[in-house]
């Protein structure tokens, strides 16, 4: 399965496999409690850092290594 991502300096979509991307969680303090946002980061053969957000679902569901 690949993983959709929108690369600026090529104005296009690209795709790139699974095995190419980590997991990222960013958590925030809010006033609530903490929030958590999920994304994708990879890195195209240009050289161009491409980060995507997702869902908690397709978060879960991908076989991407969590970045450190």
């Amino acid at each position: 399965m690949a993983i959709k991502f929108y690369n600026v300096r090529k104005k296009a979509s690209v795709e790139i496999a699974e095995e190419k991307c980590k997991k990222v969680v960013y958590r925030k303090e809010t006033a609530s409690g903490f929030k958590e946002r999920y994304a994708f980061k990879s890195e195209d053969e240009d050289g161009t850092k491409l980060t995507v957000f997702c869902g908690k679902a397709a978060f879960d569901e991908a076989n991407c290594p969590i970045a450190e």
